[in-house]
């Protein structure tokens, strides 16, 4: 079969990423690829506000921002489906974290997912009480620039064991489990 016959007979997926952050659209483009290794994968990112502060400092605000997001999406564009990660940072029982909500919709469904926990030290903690945002205090702690449309805090703490897009691509390709199995999801 000829290479443009091949790419004819693939089925397609649209995806609308709530960012134009390319670490948040590298990690959906490549979680759907992994998911969908015999489609052709259309991955766009674009302007969508998340309502949310720039650095959430809640959980509750984190998951808003992402929803946010994908709603605005859905408001504008058609695809087959629209995605969205909000970092945000909260503290928990076990000292302050950064972490990400992740959203998945289309047009019948929406799922709602999380990362894991980063713990975050003290001394970042306490500049972001103080109205800085995690990007910045972190780019300064190490002396990077403009860390979160790279590793992010999570490859700067783990020293680049884990990134923010791999936390991000875990949390979405778990996401998409109603999605992939909606029959049992099925209310």
């Amino acid at each position: 079969m000829s290479l443009l016959l091949f790419a004819k007979s693939m089925q397609k997926l649209s995806i609308v990423v709530g960012s134009t952050n390319p670490v948040k659209v590298a990690a959906v483009s490549g979680a759907f690829e992994a998911l969908f290794p015999d489609y052709q994968i259309s991955c766009q990112g674009m302007s969508a506000a998340s309502g949310v502060a720039d650095q959430p400092m809640s959980e509750a605000d984190t998951r808003l921002g992402a929803i946010n997001r994908v709603e605005a999406c859905q408001a504008a564009v058609e695809a087959d489906f629209y995605v969205a990660a909000e970092g945000g940072v909260d503290s928990f029982i076990d000292g302050p974290a950064t972490f990400a909500y992740v959203v998945i919709a289309n047009n019948q469904q929406r799922s709602v997912g999380r990362s894991a926990n980063l713990p975050l030290p003290q001394t970042v903690w306490q500049a972001l009480l103080q109205g800085q945002e995690l990007g910045p205090v972190m780019d300064r702690l190490f002396g990077e620039t403009n860390i979160k449309h790279k590793g992010g805090a999570i490859g700067l703490l783990t020293n680049g064991r884990e990134t923010r897009q791999s936390a991000y691509h875990q949390a979405l390709v778990l996401a998409m489990a109603p999605f992939l199995h909606a029959s049992l999801y099925a209310c």
